[in-house]
């Protein structure tokens, strides 16, 4: 069958002799792709210096697919639906989920795996090892393309701003909106923040960042950001900052702009290659500040992205909004992997229709 693969670290291609998925007794399921979506993980996949990867490994995370097959013991899915396939895949059989860990249950980053560590989704067939834990149902009303953007990005967003603790009347600062960043803005105004400074400068992004609840957009281009925070929250700073884009030097510029006593930074950004990642002494109180750091990955699996499409079935939230380009057919996957390398100005997101 067709797949896209890593072929060896900075080569993606189209293959035409991908091993055909196994249907994995008794929970699994084998489906079919209807909308996929290459994302900047994928680029960090491909081009970046993390683990060694499979040989051949099939790519992908982001998917909305139709059931195929299903293994003897799956209660809840059959061959024809239509699914959403959520970017994260927790064992949910590991003990560690009973206490809380549901994505490092087993090994570090085990629920991350899907199209890193085990076959992805850019596949015309491709498997899932549990369907009733993973798989969700898309309820009426729902697009694919608003269900394809729940699986990775609104989860990912509304990750950090849960894990920042919002509170109503809040100040919350989003540092970068890319895709992520503009969830996280939707996260915080619907948690009650009550004023969303976002840092951004595309022209796409600083629009959508304001439709989705963002009062004001920053620009690097004018300044250090954490000087432009503290002058407009008069030397307080913000109660949560979210790390959602920049470069090495996004977490401490975060510690700098936040409050003290009660400030939350929750990142959810890939910092690629080696050596620390800074806190730096003033504003971290020289290690007494009161300031809460957490590093995140999103949140998965079936109850949670079925929660986020009500989101989207009753009208709170719009995601579909996100994606800028659409490509037609399976090979036009690359060109969606490059389209989010090279993130060109009008660029949020790509959907892919094989």
């Amino acid at each position: 069958m067709r797949a896209f693969i890593l072929k060896k670290r900075g080569v993606a291609e189209i293959t035409e002799h991908a091993p055909e998925p196994e249907l994995k007794e008794p929970y699994g399921a084998i489906l079919t792709p209807l909308a996929m979506a290459p994302c900047t993980s994928d680029v960090n996949t491909v081009y970046g210096t993390g683990s060694r990867k499979p040989e051949n490994l099939i790519l992908g995370h982001e998917c909305v697919a139709r059931v195929v097959e299903v293994a003897s013991g799956v209660r809840d899915f059959r061959p024809g639906e239509l699914v959403a396939v959520p970017a994260i895949t927790p064992d949910w059989r590991e003990t560690a989920i009973q206490e809380g860990n549901d994505r490092h249950a087993g090994r570090p980053f085990s629920g991350n795996a899907l199209g890193r560590s085990i076959p992805g989704v850019f596949a015309e067939r491709f498997a899932i090892a549990d369907a009733d834990t993973t798989l969700a149902h898309i309820p009426e009303g729902v697009s694919l393309k608003d269900a394809l953007m729940c699986v990775d990005v609104v989860t990912t967003g509304f990750t950090g701003a849960e894990s920042a603790e919002i509170r109503v009347g809040d100040t919350v600062v989003v540092l970068g909106i890319g895709a992520i960043g503009l969830m996280a803005v939707q996260g915080a105004a619907l948690m009650g923040a009550a004023r969303i400074l976002a840092v951004g400068t595309r022209a796409v992004s600083v629009r959508l960042a304001k439709e989705f609840g963002a009062n004001e957009v920053l620009s690097y281009r004018e300044g250090d950001i954490a000087v432009q925070v503290l002058g407009r929250t008069g030397g307080i700073g913000a109660d949560a900052v979210i790390i959602c884009g920049g470069d090495d030097s996004a977490l401490p510029q975060a510690i700098d702009m936040v409050r003290y006593g009660i400030g939350r930074v929750v990142n959810l950004k890939h910092f690629p290659g080696e050596g620390a990642m800074e806190i730096p002494k003033f504003s971290g109180g020289r290690g007494m500040a009161g300031k809460t750091v957490k590093l995140e990955l999103c949140r998965g699996g079936r109850a949670r992205i079925e929660r986020l499409m009500k989101m989207v079935q009753y009208g709170r939230i719009q995601p579909g909004k996100l994606v800028t380009h659409e490509l037609s057919g399976f090979d036009r996957i690359a060109d969606g992997l490059e389209l989010m390398r090279n993130k060109p100005e009008d660029l949020v997101k790509v959907m892919v229709k094989p």
